[in-house]
């Protein structure tokens, strides 16, 4: 009898403890944790490039000057290029989007003048015009679409330029020169598309459209390109640029058409 009563005791106790073990883990299960914000994303890409571009159009950087007819390939401008310089800055954090976009160019051509009006031939007269282009855009906008992937951003800024020429007319030891600079700057609104063909190759473009009378009475410019990834930080691309601009205010002309390939590296932080 004692043997049954003990059995007894060790199996209540046995199914006691089963009955607490198996209610344990739904007592002590802990809560589900609240789900992480999503992350607003950040990215910053630095992007100097070459832009092997021809120029054509009708300038006067003169007041007083007459209005020329100019038409330089890349390689007439490269013949009398001292300086040039391009450099594009990407900012994103979460759809709240950045671009600037820069271009200093600086040139120097003379040329020997064989005859004046009135006076005819002449020797030993020549003329020389250095001419410098600043061009930069600044321009902030929102993500509208943002689906892998594509993604779609629309842009509103400005642009800003100065045309700074000088001529000089030199004989023999003498010689006078003349300096002018002038500026404007144009309101201007855009789009910028991505479309990832792989983890590694993407096409991207990005355009505006602006002046409207403010600045200029015109200007636009397309950027086109295929891009590469090479490292977790490193980019390559080429592509296509067309940048135009037409002002025309107080005498001084400036309707030209820039254009031609382009080729970059871009540097993710």
């Amino acid at each position: 009898m004692h043997e049954g009563i003990r059995g007894a005791l060790i199996a209540g106790a046995m199914a006691w403890a089963g009955a607490a073990g198996a209610a344990d883990p739904v007592a002590r299960a802990p809560e589900p944790a609240p789900a992480a914000p999503a992350s607003p994303g950040w990215a910053l890409q630095v992007s100097p490039y070459l832009w092997a571009s021809g120029i054509h159009g009708d300038i006067a950087p003169f007041r007083a000057g007459p209005t020329i007819g100019i038409s330089k390939s890349f390689g007439d401008v490269l013949d009398n290029l001292n300086f040039g310089g391009f450099l594009h800055v990407w900012h994103r954090n979460g759809r709240f989007v950045v671009s600037a976009d820069a271009m200093l160019v600086d040139t120097s051509e003379s040329h020997a003048i064989e005859r004046v009006p009135i006076f005819g031939p002449v020797r030993g007269l020549s003329a020389k015009l250095d001419a410098r282009q600043i061009n930069a855009s600044l321009q902030a906008g929102y993500r509208i679409v943002d689906t892998a992937p594509f993604t779609l951003d629309l842009l509103a800024g400005a642009r800003l330029w100065n045309v700074s020429n000088k001529v000089t007319v030199s004989y023999g030891p003498f010689a006078i020169s003349h300096r002018e600079s002038f500026g404007w700057v144009d309101p201007v609104v855009g789009l910028r598309a991505f479309y990832g063909l792989t983890d590694r190759f993407s096409i991207q473009a990005q355009g505006d459209i602006g002046g409207f009378g403010v600045g200029s009475r015109l200007t636009w410019q397309v950027l086109a390109t295929a891009n590469y990834v090479l490292t977790d930080h490193l980019s390559i691309s080429a592509g296509y640029k067309i940048l135009k601009a037409d002002y025309r205010s107080g005498g001084r002309v400036f309707d030209t058409t820039l254009q031609g390939p382009v080729a970059g590296l871009t540097y993710r932080f």
